[in-house]
């Protein structure tokens, strides 16, 4: 089972996120640590080497104490993840939405989740819609990009919703663009060169008559993209067509001041 935010001790979690955890003795090589330069250390670490990476000792061996110091300041791994989202959400660009209409509001929103899913990509491994850091970072994040919504009409609830299915679009996407990137570092071949190799057999295989809708439909897709898949190609897609499915809510929304 992989990790997710929201798995550490409640009481424990939210002091930390918060700042209103007691602090512990400042004594011994620990004495210039603290909880951002653990969190700092440990997302430093997921960026570089993916998430697998950050254990209590990596994260102790890269700020130079040992392993229970860091414990003094995080109790756990759960507690820490919780903490490295925040931070990114804190950190993440925040566009000004100010006089545009929503649909483009929301097309801003979504394209800066993307620079932070791209930024980080390891977010899309543990960032939990159903249980989030309930930190600073994320009520800020939340906060801004409720405004988008503003003059649609659309009631709270489905305001939320609709903010969750954006968000859960672009965080599949991201979480697909980074499988397509890891296939060609980990075989060091790309696209174009792996359906080269591979068109002969293709060539031999794929029966027309036997499969038309999949060689012709294939084929074009081929054709236009490179490739079987184009993460650009895919946004641009999935982004429009998630807000013309927004759109045809705000529409119906009686009380919809469309700005």
């Amino acid at each position: 089972m992989g990790e997710s935010t929201g798995a550490g001790e409640p009481s424990r979690t939210l002091a930390l996120l918060w700042g209103t955890a007691s602090e512990p003795p400042r004594k011994g090589p620990a004495r210039s640590l603290s909880v951002e330069r653990v969190v700092d250390a440990a997302v430093a670490l997921a960026d570089e080497r993916g998430l697998p990476a950050v254990t209590v000792r990596a994260v102790a061996e890269r700020v130079g104490v040992a392993p229970m110091s860091v414990y003094t300041y995080v109790p756990g791994k759960p507690e820490l993840l919780d903490l490295m989202v925040d931070r990114c959400y804190a950190a993440m660009e925040r566009t000004d939405l100010a006089g545009q209409h929503w649909r483009d509001r929301l097309r801003v929103v979504a394209q800066d989740n993307r620079l932070l899913l791209t930024a980080h990509a390891w977010l899309t491994e543990v960032a939990a819609l159903s249980r989030p850091p309930l930190g600073p970072g994320l009520m800020a994040k939340y906060e801004h990009e409720l405004a988008a919504f503003d003059g649609t009409g659309l009631s709270d609830v489905d305001t939320d919703a609709a903010l969750a299915f954006l968000l859960g679009f672009v965080q599949q996407h991201c979480r697909s663009a980074h499988d397509a990137a890891r296939a060609t570092t980990d075989t060091a071949m790309s696209d174009a060169a792996w359906w080269a190799a591979n068109q002969p057999v293709l060539a031999r295989a794929l029966d027309p008559a036997a499969y038309p809708r999949a060689v012709r439909v294939g084929g074009a897709a081929g054709e236009a993209q490179g490739s079987a898949w184009s993460a650009e190609g895919a946004w641009e897609f999935g982004l429009e067509r998630t807000l013309d499915g927004l759109a045809a809510l705000v529409d119906a929304t009686p009380a919809a001041q469309v700005r």
